[in-house]
C-alpha cells in the first residue's frame, strides 16, 4: 500500500487514467458519464470544437469551477465560482520546479471560494469525511507524502533563509537547499533512456479541396482562452480580434489584399476572420492565434493526437481561404 493510501485510508486506483485530450473522445463513446473541469476552457482551446461539444452533450452531469462564465462554463449543469491567484493563500510551482509562496492580497467577491474548499466540501458530501485544512496544512501533507517535496513548507518558504526565492524540488529534507539543476554529472534516477523518434506524417495534410496548411499558436498579449487577459484594460485595444497571416503569393492567387475579411473552412467547420498579408509565412502556409472567439481556428483543427502524450496536432491541418 502506498503512503498516500495509508494516510487517507482508501485504496487508490491502479490503472492508468486518461490524458485530458482523451476525455471528450471517451465521453462521446459513453465511457465517461460525469465531468468536473476547473480552470480550463476546452470549448475555446481544444482542437475540433465540434468534437468537444459532442463529448459534453453526451455527459449525464457536467460541473465547471472557474472565475468567469467561460464558453465551457456556459454549457455546465452547475458552475462553482472559484477564486483568483490574488485571493489565494498557498504556493505555485513553475516549470523550473520552483515552489513559491503566494499570499492573499484582496478579498474574494460574492460567494467565490477556494478550490480546496470546494473539493473538500464535495468529498464530505459524497461520504468521505475530509477535514477542511489550511493551505499550510495541505502543503505539510504534500511534503509528508511526496519525497521530492519533503523539505518544503510554508514556514520554510516564508523564512529569511529562503528570502522569497522559493525552493526547487527535489527538496528532500528540512535542511536540503533544493535542486536548481536536476541532472549534474549523472541522471538522478538510474540510466538515461535515449531513443530515436520514428517519423509519422500528420493525420491530415494539405491537398485537394483544402490546399493550405493552417498552423495555430499564441500571441504576446494573450494567454490561451484569454479568461483574464481579455479582461485586462488596454490589451484588447492592442489585440482584440481574430486574424490570419497569409503569404503574399497565396493571397494574390485568391484576389485577397491585406486587411480583407475572409472565410477559412475545411470539412470540420467554417470561420470568418481578417487576413494579414505578408512574407511572414511561407507559400502554402497560414497561421492563426486561437485566442479569439469571433473567429476561433479550433473549429477547424484536427483531433489527431500524439501517441505518446496525446498532444493535439495544432500545427497541421488543411484549409481553404476565400475572400468575403
Amino acid at each position: 500500500m502506498s503512503s498516500a493510501a495509508r494516510a487517507w485510508g482508501v485504496e487508490l486506483p491502479k490503472e492508468q487514467g486518461l490524458w485530458a485530450t482523451e476525455v471528450f473522445h471517451a465521453a462521446s463513446a459513453g465511457k465517461i458519464k460525469g465531468l468536473f473541469i476547473f480552470g480550463e476552457d476546452q470549448v475555446r482551446t481544444d482542437p475540433n470544437i465540434s468534437h468537444v461539444l459532442e463529448g459534453i452533450k453526451a455527459l449525464d452531469f457536467f460541473v465547471v469551477d472557474d472565475l468567469f462564465l467561460t464558453e465551457t462554463a456556459k454549457l455546465a449543469d452547475v458552475v462553482l465560482p472559484g477564486i483568483s491567484y490574488a485571493e489565494k493563500e498557498g504556493t505555485f510551482s513553475n516549470t523550473e520546479r520552483r515552489v513559491q509562496r503566494v499570499r492573499k492580497a484582496v478579498d474574494s467577491p460574492g460567494q467565490a471560494m477556494p478550490d480546496t474548499w470546494i473539493f473538500t466540501e464535495i468529498m464530505r458530501r459524497m461520504g468521505y469525511d475530509q477535514p477542511h485544512l489550511t493551505p499550510a496544512q495541505i502543503m505539510d501533507e504534500i511534503s509528508s507524502l511526496t519525497p521530492s517535496f519533503a523539505g518544503i513548507s510554508h514556514e520554510r518558504l516564508d523564512s529569511e533563509a529562503v528570502g522569497g526565492r522559493g525552493l526547487q524540488w527535489p527538496c528532500t529534507a528540512p535542511d536540503h537547499p533544493g535542486t536548481p539543476i536536476m541532472h549534474v554529472g549523472s541522471f538522478t534516477r538510474g540510466l538515461g533512456a535515449f531513443s530515436t523518434a520514428e517519423y509519422r506524417e500528420a493525420v491530415e495534410m494539405p491537398g485537394g479541396d483544402y490546399p493550405l496548411m493552417l498552423t495555430t499558436g499564441r500571441i504576446l498579449y494573450h494567454y490561451n482562452a484569454t479568461a483574464m487577459t481579455a479582461r485586462t484594460e488596454g490589451i484588447n485595444v492592442i489585440a482584440g480580434s481574430s486574424f490570419m497571416e497569409m503569404n503574399d503569393a497565396d493571397a494574390q492567387v485568391r484576389g485577397i489584399a491585406d486587411g480583407d475579411r475572409v472565410r477559412v473552412f475545411n470539412s470540420r467547420g467554417s470561420i470568418e476572420t481578417t487576413v494579414r498579408v505578408s512574407g511572414k509565412t511561407k507559400p502554402g502556409q497560414t497561421w492563426m492565434p486561437f485566442h479569439f472567439q469571433d473567429g476561433n481556428c479550433n473549429w477547424l483543427t484536427s483531433f489527431g493526437l500524439d501517441t505518446i502524450c496525446a498532444t493535439p496536432e495544432y500545427k497541421v491541418c488543411a484549409v481553404q481561404v476565400e475572400k468575403l
